[in-house]
């Protein structure tokens, strides 16, 4: 019942027609390739930053591993 009240679940064939159809009427159809350059731009920038930070994340498990390694080695 929740979740035909949030409408989560999975769109249907006409549901996306439906959609794009009103993204169409309110944005028209000079302004729909602005619009997906910007969210193609965004979805870039994302993907960058998420791409930097497993790096970094990464890169600092492995200097805590070289830490941990000398640090048991230093102690024997």
């Amino acid at each position: 019942m929740l979740n035909q009240i949030l409408f989560i679940g999975g769109f249907g064939g006409m549901e996306v027609v439906v959609i794009l159809f009103i993204v169409l009427l309110l944005f028209g159809g000079k302004k729909i390739p602005e619009l997906m350059r910007g969210f193609g731009k965004g979805i870039k920038e994302f993907n960058n930053a998420r791409a930097t930070i497993e790096t970094e994340i990464k890169e600092g498990m492995k200097d805590a591993d070289k830490k941990s390694a000398g640090d048991s080695n230093t102690s024997s």
